[in-house]
């Protein structure tokens, strides 16, 4: 790392913002997170409200599409304790290692405001129009340059994508075809294709994000792949409330170890994820090598259907990634026994008797009947979106 500034990646997410310092090894071309982190909770900042309500989806979208911003005085206040959040955070990396200079990236949820420094749209918090510039604000404020400006926030699931990528230990480090898929508070995807990462934004025509896919039970496949979407799916099978298990810190590995135990509720979740799962890894495989067959409906009925060609048509991936919490998940020892052995079956199967796939295509995936041992991989790189901001700055910098 340049001695003159430090650079810093930012995971901000529904009720948090994480931060570390990211180490460059110019040798190696690679990355990988510094010792120093910093973490701030909206809630902890006065002026949050717990009581916020966003504005409707719709009203957001039309105001976007009519480039008519405007936030209400309800949102106003709200993303003040964002904005300090984020602040307190960049503030706090600086002063712990004595640099005044600094080079930043942000990753956030939501859809992004034309210059790409500002949330236009965002389901579950508030829209801010001027985040980048607010932020940047607060931190020159406490005497703190930036070697240069935020040059945009980014999306968390792109970042996914770049750490695993250019981090030292990354997932897809030297790996020509692969498919990410991250679950925390919602699902991540990522597709690298010939080495280059390809975001789903310019996918939409061919390729879906999971969180736009149903099931015909009419869920959505994030619930299958976030931690907060398998405590859902737990609740609705044992009764349980939502509430009761976060009180009481029941969480996607303690509902596995009732699996493991033998609770009926809990092998009945176990078996719902493992069964779509699968079918979304066997979507993904089979849209890339020969075009979608809309194996799924969308949460909104009004998307089009995905077009059957695209350019990558013939790919066939070298490795499944699966990351973030969900990765955590199928990497432990219950993980591996309640969920990634079943869904290696199921999935096998299903590579196995698909009318989509070639028989050449199969033997790629395939020993005999048996998923290869190293198409699906659990990352360790927790995180992965924060390490991805803080390259992408770098990146963006140069």
């Amino acid at each position: 790392m340049n001695d003159q500034y430090v650079l810093i990646g930012i995971d901000g997410g529904a009720t948090k913002v994480s931060a570390w310092i990211i180490n460059r090894d110019e040798e190696e071309n690679s990355y990988a997170l510094g010792e120093n982190h910093a973490e701030c909770a909206y809630a902890d900042i006065p002026g949050f409200s717990l009581d916020f309500k966003p504005v409707p989806i719709p009203q957001q979208l039309e105001d976007y599409h009519k480039n008519e911003p405007a936030a209400t005085a309800a949102e106003q206040s709200q993303a003040q304790t964002y904005i300090e959040a984020c602040a307190r955070v960049i503030i706090q990396l600086a002063e712990e290692i004595k640099r005044n200079n600094v080079l930043v990236g942000i990753g956030m949820p939501g859809l992004k405001t034309k210059d790409r420094r500002g949330i236009a749209v965002l389901a579950n918090g508030p829209r801010i129009f001027n985040y980048a510039t607010a932020v940047e604000s607060k931190v020159k404020s406490r005497g703190i340059k930036f070697l240069k400006p935020i040059a945009h926030i980014g999306s968390d699931a792109d970042y996914c994508g770049i750490g695993e990528k250019y981090a030292r230990t990354g997932s897809l480090k030297d790996i020509p075809n692969a498919y990410y898929l991250g679950g925390g508070t919602g699902a991540a995807d990522a597709l690298l294709i010939n080495e280059t990462l390809i975001p789903f934004d310019q996918t939409k025509k061919w390729l879906a994000k999971t969180w736009e896919m149903k099931n015909d039970l009419g869920k959505s496949l994030e619930r299958y792949a976030s931690a907060s979407g398998i405590q859902f799916l737990y609740s609705q099978h044992s009764g349980i409330s939502i509430e009761s298990l976060y009180r009481d810190k029941i969480y996607p590995l303690d509902i596995a170890n009732r699996a493991l135990m033998g609770e009926k509720e809990a092998l009945a979740t176990m078996n719902e994820i493992t069964e779509y799962l699968a079918l979304l890894l066997y979507e993904r495989i089979t849209t890339l090598f020969c075009g979608s067959q809309n194996l799924f409906q969308f949460v909104n009925e009004k998307r089009e259907p995905l077009e059957t060609e695209h350019p990558y048509q013939g790919t066939l991936l070298d490795r499944i990634v699966i990351g973030q919490r969900l990765g955590d998940l199928i990497g432990s020892r219950v993980g591996i026994e309640m969920l990634t052995k079943p869904i290696v079956k199921r999935l096998s199967a299903l590579i196995d008797t698909s009318e989509y796939l070639t028989e050449t295509a199969k033997a790629h995936y395939l020993h005999g009947n048996q998923l290869k041992d190293h198409i699906l991989f659990s990352s360790p790189l927790r995180e992965a979106p924060a390490l991805g901001a803080g390259i992408d700055a770098y990146l963006s910098s140069e």
